[in-house]
Parts: C-alpha cells; sequence; structure tokens
C-alpha cells in the first residue's frame, strides 16, 4: 500500500512539473536559474574561505610550535652545559639539579616535535584544499559569467520568439474566420469574383443576341419618324427644312435598309 501510494506521488508530482513547466514564464525561469547559480557561488566562496582560514591557522600553530621547539632546544642546550660545569667543579647537587631539568626539557621537546609533525600534515591537507577551494571558486566563477552571458543571449532569443509567434498569430489571422458570422477574405474574393465572370458572360451574350439588335432597329425607326414628323411641322409653319438645326447622326445602316423614311404627307389646308 506504502509503494503504491509513493508510486501515486510521484505520477502527480511529475504531472503537476510538467504543467508547471509549460505555463511559467521562461523569463522569470531565467532569473531564478542565475539567482541559484550565484547563490552557489557565493556558498562556494564561503567553503572556501572557511579552508583557505584553516590553512592559515594551522600554520601560525605551526609556526608557533617551531619557535617553542628552539626556545627549547635552547634551553636543553644550556642545562646539559651548566649540568657538565657543575659536574666539572665537583657540585653533584647542582649537576643532578641540571641534569634532571635537561631531561624535562627533552621531555618537552618529543612532545613539541610529536605536534609539530602532526601540525605539517594538517597543514599540508589544509594547503591542498585552500588550492582546491581557490580553483573551484575561479572555475565557478568562470562558469557564473558564461551564464551571465548567456542569459543574455536567450534573453534575446526570447524575445525573438514572442515577436515571430506574434507575426504567425497575425499571419494565420488573415486566413481564419474573424467571427462565427463573418466569412474569410478568402471567401469574399471568390464570391467577387465569382459574380464578375457572371455578369461579364452576360454582357456579351446581350451584345450578340438577336434581341439587343432589334431593339437598335427599332430605335433607329423610331428616330427617322420623329425626324420626318419634325419636318412635317417645320413645312406647315412655312419654314426652309435646310435652315433646320443640324439633324441627329443618322441611324445605323441595319436601321435605314430595313426600314426606308415615311413620306411627308399632303399640307393641310389653313382652315383645318
Amino acid at each position: 500500500m506504502i509503494k503504491l501510494f509513493k508510486r501515486w506521488w510521484a505520477y502527480l508530482t511529475a504531472g503537476a512539473n510538467q504543467k508547471f513547466n509549460e505555463n511559467a514564464d521562461p523569463k522569470i525561469q531565467l532569473e531564478q536559474a542565475i539567482t541559484e547559480a550565484q547563490d552557489q557561488h557565493r556558498r562556494l566562496k564561503e567553503h572556501a574561505a572557511n579552508v583557505i582560514a584553516q590553512q592559515h591557522l594551522t600554520e601560525q600553530q605551526l609556526d608557533r610550535q617551531l619557535a617553542q621547539l628552539e626556545k627549547l632546544n635552547t634551553n636543553a642546550r644550556q642545562a646539559v652545559k651548566m649540568a657538565d660545569d657543575a659536574t666539572k667543579k665537583g657540585d653533584a647537587a647542582k649537576a643532578a639539579e641540571y641534569t634532571r631539568a635537561a631531561e624535562t626539557i627533552a621531555t618537552q621537546l618529543i612532545a613539541v616535535e610529536t605536534q609539530i609533525a602532526d601540525l605539517k600534515e594538517q597543514h599540508y591537507a589544509a594547503t591542498q584544499a585552500a588550492d582546491q577551494a581557490k580553483a573551484a571558486v575561479a572555475t565557478n566563477g568562470q562558469v557564473l559569467q558564461q551564464k551571465l552571458a548567456e542569459k543574455q543571449k536567450l534573453l534575446s532569443q526570447l524575445e525573438q520568439a514572442k515577436m515571430q509567434e506574434q507575426m504567425n498569430k497575425a499571419m494565420a489571422s488573415l486566413s481564419e474566420t474573424v467571427g462565427q458570422e463573418v466569412p474569410t477574405l478568402n471567401e469574399v474574393r471568390d464570391k467577387i469574383e465569382q459574380r464578375y465572370a457572371k455578369a461579364k458572360g452576360m454582357s456579351e451574350l446581350q451584345e450578340t443576341s438577336v434581341e439587343t439588335r432589334m431593339v437598335e432597329i427599332e430605335a433607329a425607326a423610331q428616330n427617322v419618324e420623329a425626324q420626318a414628323r419634325l419636318d412635317e411641322i417645320r413645312s406647315s409653319m412655312g419654314i426652309d427644312t435646310a435652315a433646320a438645326p443640324a439633324e441627329a447622326p443618322a441611324a445605323p445602316e441595319t436601321a435605314t435598309a430595313t426600314e426606308p423614311p415615311a413620306e411627308p404627307t399632303a399640307q393641310p389646308s389653313p382652315g383645318v
């Protein structure tokens, strides 16, 4: 049961992380990554500082013990010399005292030499650790600088990606329906082109049809009749037809050939 619960929890956690990464702002995530890298570098520097401090501490202890060793060696030689002088003078008591003092100093020398040996090992290890810490800080510093430079590059790429996405949406909207009841530009263009082509075809058919020619002939005949009637009116009024205004343009040949102008009627008497 516990194993099943762990698997279920891991599944939910993985799904939540995936959704979070999909919806998270890359710019904020980038800032978080850089901040984390800077915090790691700061912690590494603090650790390196502690390691270097330990190296300096062991070095100070070693120097102090070396100085103590030098002092004990001097005292031991002096005690041995004084014991030898007392022996030469026949003062056995003083010679014994100086001898015991020399032995005590020799014991201290042995203890200090042991401490010095330990401190040398500690100092050597601390020096190596300090060198490694310094190298790690320098390397991590270079990595951090690279990450900072890469941050600017990624931010620039992110802005370019956003602009490209906006451009893609704008281009896609040109061929998509604006609303549920609004046709696309392509549909409107096709509809207009179809109507124009149909109207053009109907116009060409009308221009070549018999009905169109008959209408033209009738219009020409009516024009001839109107001119004839005007001539009658002018004659009845005693107006010379030659002085009349210029007539309208002649009708098409089809009309004149089909129906000749009517004969002028007799002039009515003045009493009519």
